[in-house]
């Protein structure tokens, strides 16, 4: 059937119990041979109740095969939880170099998806009393200084941190694409310097933030005493009964070695092993399907083990319900971010769940506590093009978990006019690249009549529907998934739960615009004309645009040495982002000595004149943009 049925276990166990009594002699009596037969029987009788659910998985690894098939996937292993029990099963390759086939208790990495178990090992502190979701961070890592507007009435709060509204950003490009990083870096060396910046009151709005969930690992060290990995192992996942689980770092090749860990994938097959990471908590670990599934059905219990309280009933309950934002308070609570898990609806029904990318691995976990079931999923191959969600659909459909009916739709509320317009994100994701996310990862609204279109400038267009107030639901969501509401500051916000776009006027985005605009053409037509000069030997030393169009070349030569290293070493101090910054750096010198040999020149003639303003062009965007931190461009600060 391609899968293992953790509820048939007791088959396997009577059928050991028959041979433990028959090789004791005991079968020589009539009644002993009896009661082994009725457990044996008893068994029997249990695996074929099951008969159904093993059918079923029967059919999920064909649709499995076919989807990874098609996606140009390695090999998928997943489990399902339901109250029958856990079933397990896998597909694929675990290493296409070595043509090794991925079992069911293959090995995995899941990114992103420790943030769950980082939040559980947190809640199970707060169930012990050693700390509160409203503790204030900052004495608790007394190490750590933070930039905070709002320190007096918003200090940053173990809550925030758990719920990504703590304002802190994502994180730098060296913490996560780096082979600088070692399994034993403590986590205070893998944070920047300096005081960490809020950029918004904590609580209010969500922004994803993978330094957020490293802070917690060190609140965890606080409180334990130790480092979190080995605390956690011991006193989270053995009893739940995770052995097979760790936070430690390993690798499939090395002084880490697990020779059950997968090997990860890339495109055409690429292999890549694991790397220890900078922010560990945010993204290092390595399971199995079995285990993930006893982590599931964990959470969807009251909390306890063996009887005895071990995470809070209320707590577990909280997990993937977003409270204290903004938009939480106007009304959006099916949507965002909640102690470890978001609420997701997708494809008809409505969990919690949480998506994780690593090295190599995408996965996906998802609990749905009113029907009791569960899926987790891992990839080992991490495909740009991939479409994902087909293998979410399948194990949905093969939990059988009946499909939500679509909120109404509602009038539309009063003013929504005044709602169209611009809009940025804010905050965005990475404060590195905010210049990009501003002219770049905007979005614009318009009310047509009926529906509110959000159009975002590198996306698909949202159509949202009226759902009560100021509430809108798109229309591949059964809940209500976007709302409207006016900042403290008096400015329109529009939300999905997960990040809020903010509106601003025209006359903010138009000089940033024609900047860019104008450095662009003012480097395409150096390129150009420096050529064509070149070609019909016009262009000399001499010439004012010479040293301008050597600037403009030399931005690619390191090309071919970021081509030479692994994209891993993107964010790491190398000869490729040596020289980017240093030809970066040297831009605008360059661009400043053009306009000063032009001087000279004759202003009447327009070649002259088109040389100065294409200079000018880049000289002015290269102005803006080390204005916003992007010049001299240096990828490992």
């Amino acid at each position: 059937c391609g899968g293992r049925l953790e509820s048939a276990s007791r088959l396997r166990e009577a059928a050991k119990a028959l041979c433990h009594v028959a090789n004791k002699g005991a079968m020589r009596t009539f009644s002993t041979w009896l009661i082994a037969t009725g457990i044996v029987l008893a068994g029997a009788f249990h695996a074929t109740a099951h008969a159904d659910e093993l059918a079923a998985g029967a059919e999920l690894r064909e649709g499995m095969e076919a989807a990874a098939q098609a996606e140009g996937l390695a090999g998928v292993v997943w489990a399902t939880v339901t109250p029958g029990g856990i079933a397990t099963g896998a597909i694929g390759l675990a290493d296409a170099d070595r043509q090794e086939l991925l079992a069911d208790d293959s090995k995995v990495q899941t990114g992103s998806i420790v943030k769950t178990l980082i939040a559980a090992g947190i809640l199970r502190l707060v169930t012990q009393g050693r700390l509160t979701l409203d503790s204030p961070v900052a004495p608790l890592l007394p190490g750590l200084a933070f930039d905070n507007t709002w320190e007096a009435s918003h200090p940053v709060l173990v809550r925030h941190l758990l719920d990504h509204t703590s304002g802190l950003d994502d994180a730098r490009l060296w913490q996560v694409f780096s082979l600088d990083a070692g399994p034993d870096t403590p986590l205070s060396a893998s944070l920047q310097r300096g005081p960490l910046r809020i950029r918004n009151r904590p609580g209010s709005r969500i922004s994803y933030s993978n330094l957020g969930y490293t802070l917690l690992g060190m609140v965890i060290e606080h409180v334990a005493g130790e480092r979190y990995e080995p605390y956690l192992d011991a006193h989270l996942l053995h009893p739940i009964g995770m052995r097979q689980s760790t936070f430690q770092f390993v690798s499939q090749e090395g002084p880490h070695a697990d020779s059950r860990l997968a090997m990860g994938h890339f495109e055409n097959g690429a292999t890549q092993r694991a790397v220890p990471l900078h922010l560990r908590p945010a993204g290092q670990f390595s399971t199995t399907a079995s285990d993930m599934g006893r982590f599931a059905r964990f959470l969807m219990g009251n909390g306890e083990i063996d009887g005895k309280p071990f995470i809070a009933s209320g707590l577990l309950r909280a997990m993937g319900r977003p409270t204290t934002t903004d938009a939480a308070l106007a009304g959006l609570v099916d949507a965002g971010y909640g102690l470890g898990l978001n609420s997701r609806d997708r494809h008809g029904v409505i969990g919690n769940c949480h998506i994780g990318t690593t090295v190599g691995f995408r996965a996906n976990f998802c609990i749905f506590p009113e029907a009791g079931k569960a899926f987790f999923v891992a990839m080992n191959a991490d495909i740009e093009t991939a479409d994902y969600d087909r293998f979410d659909t399948l194990l949905i459909r093969e939990l059988g978990i009946a499909t939500a009916t679509p909120s109404p739709d509602a009038a539309p509320p009063r003013g929504i006019d005044d709602w169209q317009g611009i809009y940025v994100l804010a905050p965005g994701r990475t404060e590195s690249f905010a210049y990009l996310d501003r002219i770049l990862n905007f979005a614009t609204v318009r009310w047509d009549g009926q529906r509110l279109q959000l159009n975002p400038f590198q996306g698909a267009t949202r159509s949202l529907l009226p759902a009560g107030g100021w509430l809108f639901r798109a229309d591949d969501r059964t809940r209500p998934s976007h709302v409207l509401h006016v900042s403290d500051d008096a400015r329109r916000i529009i939300a999905d739960g997960f990040r809020s776009y903010e509106q601003v006027g025209l006359w903010r985005m138009l000089p940033l615009w024609a900047s860019f605009a104008a450095g662009m053409s003012g480097l395409a037509y150096l390129l150009l004309i420096g050529i064509l000069r070149m070609l019909r030997r016009r262009l000399r030393a001499s010439d004012p645009l010479f040293v301008a169009f050597l600037a403009a070349v030399a931005l690619f030569l390191p090309i071919p040495l970021f081509l030479g290293q692994s994209f891993l070493q993107l964010g790491d101090l190398t000869p490729a982002s040596a020289l980017l910054a240093l030809v970066t750096g040297l831009l605008p010198l360059a661009m400043l000595f053009g306009l000063w040999r032009s001087s000279g020149q004759d202003a009447a003639d327009r070649s002259v004149r088109r040389d100065r303003l294409a200079m000018l062009g880049v000289l002015q965007w290269v102005v803006v943009l080390a204005f916003w931190g992007l010049v001299p461009l240096r990828l490992w600060v």
